[in-house]
């Protein structure tokens, strides 16, 4: 009978000691709300750059390779063309870049809201005659994955 119980009682405990292996597993939405919540959407991994950039390691001096890169060259083609001739008063457009993933940019005027002094469709249309034909561009990486970016970059065009 000593056995019996003894036996009895080993098994009750074998038993509930099997609660401490049974874990709550975290569903998988919850699992991806807290991935989610967790990655800085307004930051890329890597930034867009092209192949006179991807030598350099440090982030921070490629990115700034790339937009110096991009600045001088969108200044080069529009340095040759009538913007200065029809508006003598216009010395710095800003321009958006977008860079999507497959490589492909899109370059876009930005002007003042109150600017009427500038007739805007003329100054687009030179713009996107002039700003074709760019060296390969390679996109933004987050996470692995090739993302579309945007960014605004200041264009000189009159030196003195």
């Amino acid at each position: 009978m000593r056995k019996f119980i003894l036996i009895l009682f080993f098994l009750s405990q074998l038993f509930s000691s099997c609660q401490y292996f049974d874990k709550q597993v975290p569903s998988e939405k919850e699992l991806l709300q807290k991935e989610l919540k967790a990655i800085n959407w307004k930051e890329v991994d890597e930034f867009p750059s092209v192949a006179g950039c991807e030598k350099i390691e440090n982030k921070t001096l490629r990115q700034q390779c790339f937009f110096e890169y991009m600045t001088q060259l969108i200044q080069q083609r529009l340095s040759v063309d009538t913007l200065s001739i029809l508006y003598p008063e216009l010395d710095t457009i800003e321009v958006k870049v977008t860079v999507y993933p497959n490589s492909r940019i899109i370059f876009e005027p930005l002007f003042p809201k109150d600017s009427v002094a500038y007739d805007k469709i003329k100054i687009d249309s030179i713009l996107k005659a002039r700003l074709v034909g760019f060296p390969k561009v390679n996109p933004a990486i987050k996470r692995g994955i090739p993302v579309k970016t945007q960014f605004i970059l200041p264009v000189i065009l009159k030196v003195e």
